[in-house]
């Protein structure tokens, strides 16, 4: 810490007479990577000057030593630093990756560059330097897009591209041409070959990131930002914004992100596994007129850990995308009743009226889709059909068993 101090001070004193010399700014893109933080590509701003300073301003670092940073990080308080480093020391950290870094030259009046630096000064202020990362709405390519947009009194037109794909992950981004797209749907296009990873994501963020975006939402992808960027317009004369377009490192493909999971370890192959043997248990159980507890008690147990998520996401956490979910009328900490209640005999009413509203509950969460907008993940109807399985069959054999003897 005691270094990232010193390195803010060299710099404010670096930019502070930035503006004695004709500055060039540019903002940068890297390519998408391996690691699942990197699968929308990283960003970073970067001010050149007539006097040989060249430094690149970088929204996307965290110190990960910062006292209790795994519970912060889970509960959304994960604080990223905004510091500002030499461009070719950017480049040697980035060049062993093999993600292409792309250089977009911005076409500024000397006042407008001003501008960018005097903002770029006020962020890097000790006082000001770290702030509250959110994946969607304040991240590494929105803060330095909003300087930008700042310095330009807010007179950016971004220019929507055709469609085209990724080099280096063949992901096809279409034009929306009047349809509409959610932060669910950008996600999930982005991270089509790690579906564990968006199971996580449509498991843990509610109905808020299912809303329509706009074309500049989308742009919290650093990729998709550049695309805008490339056609761009703004100023007092509307000129184009983009001049000049550089390759700092050329793609090798060494980091590329991962191909695309074999189908036979998806979560969906894993949710039919489970719904074929819950039909085999169930089936099994309806002829002996029996539950099989120990199957309930694992399938259960598996719903009350994700409820026990939930729980921690929804009423602890801070991000703003966890709640309302509507997955909680299914995936809650009653799913612990069956796990305990099914050993005790004298307790298994108490199991029968949860089975009850426990498939009212699961009915109104599905029924309830047009209402509350939050799409599920394709795995989830599939868990969901094999709860409410095992929910009317002990509900049945319940009635059979105990309700007619008595």
């Amino acid at each position: 810490m005691k270094y990232l101090k010193f390195i803010t001070f060299l710099v404010l004193a670096v930019i502070a007479g930035a503006t004695a010399a004709a500055t060039r700014i540019s903002l940068l893109t890297q390519d998408a990577g391996k690691e699942i933080y990197e699968l929308e590509g990283h960003a970073a701003l970067r001010i050149v000057t007539d006097d040989g300073r060249d430094m690149a301003v970088n929204w996307g670092v965290f110190d990960f030593r910062s006292p209790n940073f795994a519970y912060r990080f889970t509960s959304g308080q994960t604080d990223y630093l905004c510091v500002m480093v030499p461009t070719d020391m950017l480049v040697a950290e980035y060049a062993p990756s093999g993600r292409r870094f792309r250089e977009q030259v911005l076409d500024l009046t000397p006042q407008e560059a001003d501008r960018v630096i005097a903002l770029v000064e006020e962020n890097l202020r000790p006082e000001n330097r770290t702030y509250r990362y959110n994946y969607v709405l304040d991240n590494c390519i929105t803060r330095p897009y909003n300087i930008i947009r700042r310095a330009l009194n807010d007179s950016i037109t971004l220019s929507v591209p055709a469609e085209f794909t990724y080099s280096n992950t063949g992901i096809t981004v279409p034009r929306l041409e009047g349809e509409q797209t959610t932060f669910r749907k950008e996600m999930t296009r982005y991270h089509h070959n790690y579906p564990w990873y968006q199971f996580g994501i449509n498991l843990a963020l509610g109905s808020s990131i299912d809303r329509p975006i706009t074309e500049l939402e989308r742009g919290f992808s650093p990729l998709y930002m550049h695309e805008l960027m490339a056609g761009a317009t703004g100023g007092f004369d509307n000129r184009p914004l983009v001049v000049e377009e550089n390759e700092l490192i050329a793609e090798t493909g060494e980091c590329s992100p991962s191909g695309a999971t074999p189908w036979y370890l998806t979560p969906m192959a894993c949710a039919i596994a489970l719904l074929a043997l819950t039909i085999i248990i169930t089936v099994r159980d309806l002829r002996r007129r029996r539950v099989s507890r120990w199957f309930d008690t694992l399938l259960y147990s598996l719903f009350f850990i994700a409820g026990m998520v939930l729980t921690f996401l929804i009423f602890v956490s801070v991000h703003e995308a966890t709640s309302p979910n509507w997955l909680y009328l299914w995936l809650n900490p009653f799913c612990i009743i069956p796990v305990i209640f099914e050993w005790i005999k004298s307790c298994r009413r108490v199991v029968y009226c949860y089975q009850f509203c426990n498939f009212a509950a699961l009915l109104l969460l599905v029924a309830g889709i047009p209402l509350h907008g939050q799409a599920l993940d394709p795995a989830f109807p599939v868990l969901i059909a094999c709860d409410v399985i095992r929910a009317l069959s002990f509900i049945y054999i319940y009635r059979i068993t105990y309700i007619r003897r008595a």
